[in-house]
């Protein structure tokens, strides 16, 4: 088995370079979610009246985590009505005569 090679990468986060280390391949995304945080954190000072970037970078974390939480939330209660929803045609199948061997 071969190990994961980590790339340096290098963003900007409140205007200042910072290095991290990523999985090889994965550096764009990691650009891009450095980017999403930069421009939450501007979405922060721009909507409230915080304009230090700590307090403003902890509104979009808090932020983030709410709509991690959200769509976790909603992938489950899709998950359970797949569920249902497969459950009810094997039923069906199984009381199908023509579906029967």
């Amino acid at each position: 088995m071969s190990e994961l090679q980590n790339q340096r990468v290098t963003v900007e986060l409140l205007g200042q370079e910072q290095q991290f280390a990523c999985p090889e391949g994965q550096e764009e995304a990691l650009i891009a979610a450095a980017k999403n945080l930069n421009d939450l954190v501007e979405q922060m000072k721009q909507r409230s009246s915080v304009r230090n970037d700590q307090k403003a970078l902890l509104m979009a974390a808090l932020n983030l985590s709410h709509e991690l939480l959200e769509a976790k939330t909603q992938a489950t209660v899709e998950q359970l009505q797949q569920d249902q929803l497969v459950d009810k045609l094997s039923q069906h199948l199984a009381s199908d005569p023509t579906h029967q061997k």
